[in-house]
């Protein structure tokens, strides 16, 4: 049986847009571990930190739509950076179902290790400055419309 049916283009792996961007973003990933092991960070715990330092407090809910992550997922990551001292967790007087997040010193202070984290990652792309633009731009433009059809 021939395997060259064009009917059949469509569903092969190197025609699909969804398979490079999987593979980049297991291969981005990995290219961070060097840098967040030294930091005593897991990625996803990388990503909560990145919220808090731009944002200082932020509620459970506000950090889950930032990081497009459950509440499932969000617990034990939450839990070992509080137990590593980044982060203290209180119950919000408005909601107690949520909880308010704020930074430490010492997660404030850990932000300085972390300065070098993001020219690594760019180098290591190997875009220039405009196709990083592009990447960016174009990557949000399709996240935003698939999370706007709602499926």
């Amino acid at each position: 049986m021939s395997m060259e049916n064009k009917e059949f283009d469509a569903l092969k792996l190197n025609n699909q847009v969804c398979f490079p961007l999987y593979a980049c973003t297991k291969e981005l990933v990995r290219q961070y571990s060097p840098y967040l092991k030294e930091l005593g960070l897991t990625y996803t715990q990388y990503l909560v930190m990145m919220v808090l330092w731009e944002k200082g407090t932020v509620s459970s809910r506000e950090l889950a739509e930032c990081l497009r992550l459950d509440y499932g997922t969000l617990t034990p990551v939450l839990r070992r950076l509080q137990q590593s001292g980044y982060l203290t967790k209180e119950r919000s007087a408005e909601d107690e179902r949520l909880l308010t997040l704020s930074l430490t010193e010492k997660g404030r202070d850990l932000r300085n290790s972390a300065t070098g984290i993001p020219p690594a990652i760019a180098e290591c792309m190997g875009l220039s400055n405009e196709e990083f633009i592009q990447l960016y731009s174009l990557a949000y433009k399709a996240l935003n419309h698939m999370e706007q059809r709602n499926i």
